[in-house]
C-alpha cells in the first residue's frame, strides 16, 4: 500500500518534522490535500510535526477557505530542516518558486501527492512517488491514503476533502465515478455536503474583471482545422482570462503573464477539443513550453500551465508552433 510507504520512510529515517508544499498561490485543492494529509500523518505518527506552506501564499478562494477550516499556513517553511517533504498537487519543482533550490539541495526524502501528469524532473527528484492522472483532484488521493490506513476522516477532514473535489473538478462537471464513491464516503463520515459547496462561490472583484476585460480585448484568434484557439497577454489572473475566453466560445485559450522577465502561461481547452483532437494541455502543450521557455509546464488533459523567461510574444509564437505540430501529428 502506498500510505506504508510514507510511514516507511518516517520509521527509518526517524523523523522529527515533516514540511508540506503547495505551489504558488495555492488553489483549494492543494491547500486541503495538504491539511487533510496532515492530519493523517498526525493520527498515524503523532510524535511526528507537521508544517504546511504555500509558495506565495494561498490563492484568493483558499485565502476564504481558511476561515472556514483550522488550516495554519507557515509563511517561511524550514525545508533545511525537515527529515520528509511532501510536495502535493505540485508537478514541477519551478511552482515552489524561490523554494525549489532548497528542495533540490536537501537530502531528506522527497514524497510528490499528485493528480496531474507527472514530469520527469520531479520524478527523479521523488523518493516516493503517488501520482494517478486518473483521479480528478490530489483530494482524492488523499481520502484513498486514509482508506489504506483504515482511518476515517473527522468530520472537518470530510470537509476539506470535499471542497479540494469540489473545485478541481469544476463542481462535479468532470467528475468520475469513482469521484462520486469518493464524496459518498465523505457524507457518511458527517460531511454536509449541501452547506459546504456555497464556500467556493466567491464573488470576482474588480481587479480580476478589468483583467479578463483586457485579455478579451488583446485576444488574437488562430483557426487550427475547425477549432478556434484564443491567444491573449494579461499581467495577472492569467488562469481567469483563460477560463473565461473558453466561456465566450474558444475550443482553447492561451494567456500569457510577463513580470521582469519572468513569465507565466495559462492553458485552457473545452472537454469536445481534447476528445476529439486528443491533444493534452499538460503533457503536449505545456510541458515543451515550459522547456522552450527555460521553466517547466505541465497539468491535466484541458487544465495546464508553464512558467519560464523570455518574451510574450514569442511564447505564444511557440505555443502556436507547437499546436501545429500535434495537429499534422495526429492527421
Amino acid at each position: 500500500m502506498q500510505i506504508d510507504k510514507i510511514t516507511t520512510l518516517i520509521d527509518k529515517t526517524d523523523a522529527k518534522l515533516a514540511v508540506l508544499l503547495c505551489h504558488h498561490n495555492a488553489d483549494p485543492d492543494a491547500v486541503c490535500a495538504a491539511f487533510a494529509f496532515s492530519r493523517l500523518l498526525k493520527r498515524l505518527r503523532p510524535k511526528l510535526k507537521v508544517t504546511i506552506s504555500a509558495a506565495q501564499g494561498p490563492s484568493r478562494l483558499s485565502k476564504s477557505l481558511l476561515k472556514s477550516l483550522p488550516i495554519k499556513l507557515t509563511a517561511q517553511p524550514h525545508i533545511e530542516e525537515a527529515d520528509l517533504i511532501v510536495l502535493l498537487d505540485t508537478n514541477t519543482i519551478q511552482q515552489l518558486d524561490e523554494w525549489s533550490g532548497q528542495v533540490k539541495a536537501s537530502n531528506s526524502p522527497i514524497v510528490v501527492i499528485d493528480h496531474h501528469a507527472s514530469h520527469p524532473d520531479t520524478e527523479r527528484l521523488a523518493t516516493v512517488s503517488l501520482t494517478d492522472e486518473k483521479a480528478a483532484s490530489t483530494c482524492e488521493i488523499v481520502h484513498q491514503l486514509f482508506r489504506e490506513a483504515k482511518v476515517k476522516p473527522t468530520k472537518v477532514e470530510a470537509k476539506a476533502l470535499f471542497l479540494g473535489i469540489a473545485f478541481d473538478t469544476r463542481h462535479f462537471i468532470i467528475a468520475s465515478s469513482a469521484t462520486f464513491k469518493t464524496v459518498a464516503n465523505l457524507i457518511d463520515a458527517g460531511l454536509n455536503a449541501e452547506e459546504t459547496l456555497p464556500l467556493l462561490s466567491l464573488p470576482i472583484d474588480l481587479s480580476e474583471r478589468i483583467a479578463r476585460l483586457k485579455a478579451s480585448k488583446r485576444v488574437k484568434l488562430k483557426k487550427m482545422n475547425e477549432w478556434l484557439i484564443a491567444l491573449s497577454h494579461v499581467n495577472a489572473y492569467q488562469a481567469s482570462a483563460a477560463r473565461a475566453l473558453i466561456r465566450l466560445g474558444a475550443h482553447m485559450a492561451v494567456v500569457v503573464g510577463q513580470r521582469g522577465d519572468k513569465l507565466q502561461v495559462s492553458l485552457r481547452a473545452c472537454r469536445d477539443f481534447y476528445e476529439k483532437t486528443g491533444i493534452h494541455l499538460g503533457r503536449d502543450v505545456a510541458k515543451p513550453l515550459g522547456d522552450y521557455l527555460h521553466g517547466m509546464g505541465g497539468g491535466h488533459s484541458t487544465s495546464a500551465g508553464a512558467n519560464g523567461v523570455g518574451d510574450v510574444n514569442l511564447a505564444l509564437k511557440c505555443c502556436v508552433k507547437i499546436l501545429r505540430e500535434k495537429f499534422k501529428r495526429n492527421i
